[in-house]
């Protein structure tokens, strides 16, 4: 296995070309998404007339037929584009640790997100994300590579997905907040996990991470997981996540989420609370409402709460999703300061691959 130093300089020889990929399969969603609105605008009813003699002119059903297919295909090679320049540089990656073939026992997958918010205190700002894992057969196939694009904090704290700023409606600086990152993680068991990777350049960090799961009652179930961290910024910490999922209908779930993170150079314990029901619906359709408060037992014990709704479907066949976040908040910055509130909304476009 080679050593991180050599990690570092392929992860940056390759992240260039991985980026370009996204990027560019971003570029070809967005224009599609736009196409789509507007032709679905052209098909629309016209409004009623006064009676009059002139006629109106055919409606051209074959140039219609034509612009359909021509968006559905530019759907399509984006991700064709985005699977194949993820598979080069995952069979690149499976070569640098021994000769067996990616084709045999390899595996790709991942996401580009198109992410849009708008917030009634700082107006519009619209981001990009994706990730990459590529499960890697040279390694025993218990080893797996990643790179990818986020908030560069909640990478290195393994923050979970409904905590993280995007689903809270938090406003992001692209420079500041985000950045790339890459590196390796290995399973030691089913339930333990060790990963080290570098961000925004040559910033290393490392992850230790645990999963149980504890089923309760025939409807009830509790995850747990804890992850150690260490990186140049924060030095040591952890962050623990406590979730509890209650059936109660097959398709109805009331759930209790929760997280806490301290580390060496923060000034207290920083936590996150959710509450709320999800709903599933035929054809992958979600919808979800729930209640959230965050805090900061070292600043202001209660910096934030408020609701959001959210709605998730597919916009095309099963791997492109948009989802639509409606929140109402009441943040207050400082132990002084005034809390105020704020609707937020927010949309995505994401396509797995």
């Amino acid at each position: 296995m080679t050593d991180n130093t050599s990690l570092a300089d392929a992860a940056r020889r390759d992240s260039g070309i991985s980026v370009r990929c996204a990027y560019q399969s971003v570029w070809a969603v967005s224009i599609s998404v736009v196409l789509m609105a507007a032709a679905h605008a052209q098909t629309a009813p016209a409004p009623s007339t006064p009676v009059t003699t002139q006629t109106m002119p055919p409606v051209d059903t074959a140039a219609q037929g034509q612009s359909e297919e021509d968006e559905i295909e530019l759907l399509e090679s984006a991700r064709d584009y985005t699977f194949k320049g993820s598979y080069w540089l995952a069979r690149e990656v499976n070569s640098w640790f021994g000769d067996a073939p990616f084709e045999r026992h390899g595996r790709v997958s991942g996401y580009v997100r198109v992410n849009g918010l708008w917030d009634q205190r700082d107006g519009s700002k619209a981001n990009v994300r994706f990730r990459l894992r590529v499960k890697l057969p040279n390694l025993q196939n218990r080893a797996y590579a990643f790179v990818g694009q986020d908030n560069k904090d909640e990478i290195v704290r393994d923050q979970p997905a409904a905590f993280t700023r995007e689903q809270m409606l938090m406003r992001e600086n692209g420079r500041q907040d985000q950045s790339f990152f890459a590196g390796l993680g290995y399973d030691l068991k089913d339930s333990i996990d060790f990963r080290i990777g570098f961000r925004g350049g040559l910033n290393p960090y490392a992850q230790a991470r645990y999963r149980k799961d504890w089923q309760l009652s025939p409807r009830g179930i509790v995850y747990f997981r804890e992850s150690l961290f260490w990186s140049v910024k924060d030095s040591f910490g952890s962050t623990t996540v406590v979730d509890y999922e209650h059936a109660l209908t097959s398709s109805l779930i009331a759930r209790w989420s929760t997280v806490g993170t301290i580390t060496r150079h923060t000034h207290g314990f920083e936590w996150q609370s959710s509450v709320g029901l999800i709903k599933d619906f035929p054809g992958i359709r979600t919808a979800s409402i729930e209640a959230l408060v965050q805090g900061n037992t070292g600043e202001v014990d209660v910096s934030n709460y408020g609701v959001r709704a959210s709605w998730r479907q597919p916009v095309y066949k099963e791997w492109m999703f948009g989802k639509v976040t409606l929140g109402h908040f009441w943040p207050k910055d400082k132990q002084l300061s005034n809390r105020e509130r704020a609707w937020a909304l927010g949309a995505s476009v994401e396509m797995h691959f």
